[in-house]
């Protein structure tokens, strides 16, 4: 008589990444028990970069809609934080005017922008980030060119590091669940190709505004955060053209319009960052290597770090495949 093997129940596809990122995450917040301050600070400025890319990766990525304004949203974030604080509001509860200010900002530039398309929307973005980084250095509520610094007392690492990854792993989710869904689907037949997409009944200007929305609600929440951990905010700092290129530099590392494409992004990214900024003499050189890493990524995988995997998944199925005949 054979022998009568136990074997585990198959565990479906979902639940083996839904249990290693609830894993992951519970490792992250259970990160200041065993992790010194300077680590901690690294794992901050990943999770941040998180936040961002994917953020950008809802409007740029599923729905294929190149912004390069996206700094001018973490700006209206911490800009709101710090302005309330300075009147003795708690800077946690400003949080979610933070998110309905970038919300609403997002309308007013996408009400006229969405109306363009190609490159002519991007440049448009590019315009209106720089004309708020203008006009937030030439008035006086917000501290002019000079920047503002939040009130004493104000700031915790340990719920300012909590919050900012309760955040990043939210807005992971978040993508997840748009992208599986109904208004995932819509925002990839947008990208793929517009016309045919309003063709089915898909209204292409509410869905994009949507993504708009959602996406700058998130990095408006991440601008909050920045500001209540740095505790001073100027303009140079929080609208600088620079940050809105690294958010899209991001997704494009890793995969735009994938899941795990704009989270490897922003980490293999803010830990680039982390360790060239500790070097003196390639402070003021990163954004020449980081071009020279998009170049190479355009030329070589368009579809980021993600397709790579994928190519060299299939290349081995293929060989597995052609070496197992009988």
């Amino acid at each position: 008589m054979e022998d009568v093997v136990l074997r585990p129940a198959p565990i479906p596809r979902r639940a083996v990444p839904a249990s290693l990122f609830a894993a992951v995450g519970l490792l992250l917040l259970l990160a200041p028990r065993f992790l010194d301050r300077g680590s901690l600070n690294d794992i901050w400025n990943v999770a941040f970069g998180v936040i961002l890319a994917c953020s950008w990766n809802i409007l740029g990525g599923f729905a294929g809609q190149v912004s390069i304004g996206y700094s001018a949203f973490i700006g209206i974030g911490a800009y709101t934080t710090v302005l309330l604080a300075l009147k003795g509001v708690d800077p946690y509860l400003t949080l979610p005017l933070a998110a309905v200010l970038g919300a609403l900002f997002s309308f007013l530039i996408g009400l006229p922008a969405f109306r363009l398309r190609g490159p002519y929307f991007t440049i448009v973005t590019i315009g209106v980030s720089e004309a708020v980084r203008v006009f937030a250095s030439g008035v006086s509520f917000t501290g002019g060119s000079s920047g503002l610094r939040m009130p004493a007392g104000s700031f915790d690492f340990g719920v300012n590091y909590a919050s900012m990854v309760v955040l990043a792993l939210a807005v992971v989710a978040l993508s997840a669940v748009l992208s599986r869904g109904a208004f995932g689907t819509a925002l990839s037949a947008i990208r793929q190709d517009i016309d045919a997409a309003e063709a089915l009944g898909i209204d292409s200007s509410r869905f994009k505004l949507a993504a708009h929305a959602i996406s700058a609600a998130l990095v408006a929440l991440a601008g909050s955060l920045y500001a209540i951990n740095f505790q001073y905010v100027a303009p140079g700092s929080v609208f600088d053209f620079r940050l809105s290129l690294s958010i899209v530099l991001m997704p494009i590392i890793g995969g735009v319009g994938t899941l795990a494409g704009p989270v490897l992004g922003a980490v293999i990214f803010s830990y680039l960052q982390i360790k060239l900024l500790t070097i003196p003499a390639l402070r003021d050189s990163y954004l020449f290597l980081y071009g020279g890493l998009l170049i190479l990524v355009m030329l070589f995988e368009p579809k980021g770090l993600v397709g790579l995997w994928n190519r060299l998944i299939a290349a081995v199925r293929r060989r597995s495949g052609g070496t197992d005949g009988p």
